[in-house]
């Protein structure tokens, strides 16, 4: 994947057997969104012969892709086109057959497979699988040893696999194993043995292994990583010879690598006090070599080549910082702790321009997320450079509803715990002031989605504590928007924020619903932004939260609405549109703290 100069858009390109091999374009995104004032691609699966590329295109910023096929031998496109999908497809092995998600139109929750044969009318396509339980959506891949395709349907608490042979694309998906409350599990297939990530009896979740005909019986699974109360299980990646396992540890992703021949392992050393770490795309089972990627708050995004026997890593690639006076060695990254309320240490990650003051002076850029148990890492922004240059402080505070310090982490910040998250945020705010890393008239803070509830949630509650807030596309209604079944995300979330229906839950997420909360009484200055086509948050969220603050605030502090009129949930897609709305972003912060533009 590459990019020109000037150009908006990727250019996807391979080459075959070496990196030295004549460049073969595959499709360019610049062709592709001439004349759409929006452009993502979606996904890309090539064929089991190479020769085929499906590929889906989303003009509207709504997630609704239109889905294409490609020969890439003659580089004609084929007239099989199929609109209305989520982008999640599966090549079987006949090169012949594809597999595709479809989604409800209204709330987008993905809940059909359907299957096409290349050259027969997609409108006559089968309807292989429907997830009728409105709380689960499905999804489809394709094993690592090419051998099964795989139908995945999951809850935020509960999972079900179904298998096929790739081979039999007209057979029938057939049960792996049936889906049991609060069991998360997840499957790949290498060699002739299927390995499960699961959390049956393992709350940071364990790896197993069955045979092909065993699935269903729990009791002949055989464990290969047991749980443990320190560390998570992430992920994992099979190769012939070696095992590779994600786990995350105080915060942090660790690889580790296990040899199946004599269970000898060792773990990647990274070297940093703060990074975020993960497996790259690894397609070869017979391979000792892992691809990994990497980035810390001074590294930037970097590819690796890991050589599993020699240990020896190979650098193939490296984010490139533009402007050419960009140094690692002139910034500083620290990882501290706050106390919250209740005592638990909430872990910050924290970078600043070598030499910025401590003294309480220096602007501070304070940035969580804090839900769904998704962990924060610790990663590399060139457009982050801009303010610490002017020299701001960038912290990320790994509060609880991540999962950076594992699964109890996530269960601390959800349902009736939700305020946890919130409290830790604003924990973290006072350690910093505290500790003379900022003051209240130099901290401003940012979160985007469900991190717009966080920066609600905190306004409310402690508005006194920042100078600005920035909210990108806030999920701020949080009651009306989940006693509405027939919007986007509602009914897949009842096990995350809990089912207002019931009132122990309607009662407690009135308790700190943003839009619930707003009263009369000073507000920071307040900059929120939204998307007209947005599939997660619907933008007539932030559009009522801020009629309602507009009303009722008592200050004369700054409060903005920007609207995307051509884009939906993750902002514009073009890159330089994209580094627009961060520079509107950091103009606004400037503005209120100012800071030298």
């Amino acid at each position: 994947v590459r990019y020109e100069t000037g150009k908006e858009y990727a250019i996807y390109c391979r080459k075959k057997g070496s990196l030295q091999a004549t460049e073969e374009v595959m499709i360019d995104g610049n062709l592709l969104a001439e004349g759409q004032p929006y452009f993502a691609v979606g996904s890309m699966q090539i064929s089991y012969r190479q020769d085929i590329l499906a590929y889906s295109t989303d003009v509207v910023g709504r997630r609704i892709y239109t889905l294409f096929f490609k020969n890439l031998a003659t580089g004609e496109t084929l007239v099989d086109v199929i609109p209305n999908i989520t982008g999640n497809i599966a090549w079987a092995n006949d090169n012949q057959t594809i597999f595709y998600a479809r989604q409800d139109l209204q709330t987008l929750r993905s809940h059909q497979i359907y299957r096409h044969t290349l050259g027969t009318d997609p409108a006559q396509d089968e309807l292989v699988y429907e997830e009728t339980d409105e709380t689960f959506a499905v999804g489809i891949y394709r094993s690592k040893s090419k051998k099964y395709l795989i139908i995945a349907s999951s809850s935020t608490l509960t999972s079900e696999a179904q298998i096929l042979e790739a081979s039999n694309p007209n057979g029938k998906f057939r049960l792996f194993l049936g889906r049991e409350r609060e069991h998360e599990y997840g499957i790949d297939h290498a060699g002739d043995t299927f390995y499960i990530r699961t959390n049956w009896q393992a709350k940071n979740f364990r790896m197993m292994e069955v045979t092909e005909n065993q699935t269903t019986d729990k009791s002949k699974w055989k464990e290969v990583i047991p749980n443990r109360t320190d560390v998570l299980l992430e992920g994992f990646e099979v190769f012939k010879d070696f095992l590779v396992a994600e786990e995350r540890k105080e915060g942090l992703m660790n690889l580790r690598i296990i040899k199946w021949e004599d269970q000898s392992e060792h773990y990647v050393d990274f070297g940093e006090p703060t990074y975020a770490a993960g497996t790259g795309v690894n397609v070869n089972y017979n391979s000792k070599i892992l691809r990994y990627g990497y980035t810390s708050l001074t590294t930037p995004s970097s590819t690796y080549d890991y050589n599993m026997e020699t240990k020896e890593k190979t650098l193939l690639k490296q984010q490139e910082v533009v402007g050419g006076t960009f140094k690692p060695e002139n910034y500083q990254a620290e990882r501290i702790y706050a106390t919250a309320q209740d005592g638990t240490k909430i872990p910050i990650s924290l970078v600043y321009r070598k030499g910025t003051p401590k003294n309480g002076t220096a602007p501070l850029y304070q940035y969580a997320y804090g839900s769904y148990g998704y962990s924060l890492d610790a990663s590399f922004s060139s457009t982050r450079l801009s303010i610490l240059d002017r020299g701001f402080i960038f912290a990320i505070c790994h509060i609880r509803g991540g999962e950076e310090m594992g699964r109890h982490w996530y269960e601390d910040g959800k349902l009736l715990k939700k305020k946890n998250t919130f409290t830790d945020f604003i924990a973290c705010s006072e350690h910093l002031i505290k500790e003379n890393y900022t003051s209240v008239e130099r901290l401003v803070a940012s979160g985007g989605s469900a991190g717009g509830l966080l920066m609600g949630a905190v306004v409310n509650l402690r508005p006194d504590l920042y100078k600005a807030i920035v909210a990108d596309v806030p999920f701020v209604d949080v009651v009306t928007t989940m006693l509405d079944e027939s919007i986007p995300l509602t009914t897949g979330e009842f096990d995350e924020w809990g089912n207002p229906k019931e009132k122990e839950y309607y009662d407690y997420m009135l308790s700190y619903s943003p839009y619930d909360n707003v009263t009369a009484k000073a507000y920071p200055n307040l900059l929120i932004t939204t998307g007209l086509h947005d599939s997660q948050v619907q933008y007539w969220e932030p559009a009522k939260w801020v009629a309602k603050l507009r009303t009722l605030k008592t200050d004369n502090n700054l409060l903005l609405l920007k609207t995307n009129m051509d884009a939906g949930h993750g902002g514009a897609s073009g890159r330089f549109e994209a580094l627009k709305e961060i520079a509107l972003e950091y103009i606004f912060l400037f503005e209120v703290l100012g800071v030298k533009m």
